[in-house]
């Protein structure tokens, strides 16, 4: 398989993502108009912005095996696996937590295994240290060559991949909404929208560290500082993966308001997020706001 014979049209992906309206009381009364970017109907095996950052990468493997790393829950994880069973190529998924590896798969590592990835179960100091040299050496050690693909799939190659995103909402809206964890997709979405647009990014995981994250992916991807971002670190809800029963009534409500299945790691912190917003007057009479669905339940 050589750079043109990984054909991604072959998997129909629906682009550009639908962008529907919301009506929703708790922004109409501000004068605020909600949209929803649909990217979780892109592609039933690669929704959201797995899809828009893995295949950058996947162009870039070519045809060698894709090495990359996720948690026992990973969403990335489950998107790669499922790229190498349909378009044929071998993955590798490096999970954090050894001790996983003597209990039965959970449902979202059983289904990385079904489509046919190789799990390999490592100790939690060295999964923190996995970008460092010595570890990478000694998984392609182990592994033989292998494309290398950082967790959560955020590189220059996913920011870039992530810009067509805001290129779709231009002229759109005014303000576009993106739960966040590793800042690829921010870093993206604000390089390609319009000079009198602007990203916001809601954390997903505690910690403070993802305005850095974000301007190094730019750094890296396109140079440099690119378009207007901020980040509101308040929503993450005890960090990733944590979630509360208020947080869960929100998105229940949601759901029955909108008809939207409401993904609760990332996609409800980003609504509830959005509606505590829309209450403090943070979004200017008349204006737009999109809300990015990143993923499903």
């Amino acid at each position: 398989m050589d750079h043109g014979a990984l054909d991604l049209s072959r998997l129909q992906p629906v682009l550009p993502s639908p962008l529907q309206p919301a009506e929703d009381e708790r922004f109409a009364r501000h004068g605020v108009t909600l949209l929803l970017k649909r990217d979780d109907l892109i592609h039933p095996d690669l929704p959201g912005n797995k899809w828009r950052k893995l295949v950058p990468n996947l162009r870039a493997a070519a045809d060698r095996t894709v090495l990359t790393f996720g948690g026992a829950w990973s969403n990335h994880l489950r998107a790669t696996a499922a790229a190498g069973r349909l378009l044929g190529f071998p993955t590798i998924g490096v999970v954090r937590g050894d001790e996983l590896a003597h209990r039965p798969l959970n449902p979202s590592l059983a289904q990385c295994a079904a489509d046919g990835m190789r799990l390999h179960f490592v100790d939690r100091t060295t999964y923190r240290a996995k970008t460092s040299p010595e570890v990478l050496e000694g998984l392609l050690s182990l592994f033989g060559d292998c494309a290398v693909v950082p967790e959560g799939g955020s590189n220059a190659p996913a920011a870039q991949g992530c810009t067509e995103l805001g290129r779709e909402l231009r002229g759109r809206t005014g303000t576009v909404a993106v739960a966040c964890g590793t800042g690829g997709t921010l870093a993206g979405l604000a390089a390609g929208l319009g000079e009198h647009q602007r990203a916001l990014g809601v954390p997903v995981l505690r910690g403070g560290f993802l305005g850095a994250a974000v301007r190094d992916l730019q750094r890296e991807a396109f140079g440099g500082p690119a378009g207007r971002w901020s980040l509101d670190e308040r929503f993450h809800f005890g960090g990733y993966a944590r979630t509360t029963p208020e947080l869960h009534a929100f998105a229940d409500d949601f759901e029955d308001r909108h008809g939207l299945p409401v993904e609760r790691l990332y996609v409800a912190k980003l609504l509830y997020g959005l509606t505590v917003l829309a209450g403090e007057g943070a979004f200017a009479p008349g204006s737009t706001v999109t809300a990015v669905v990143t993923g499903r339940p």
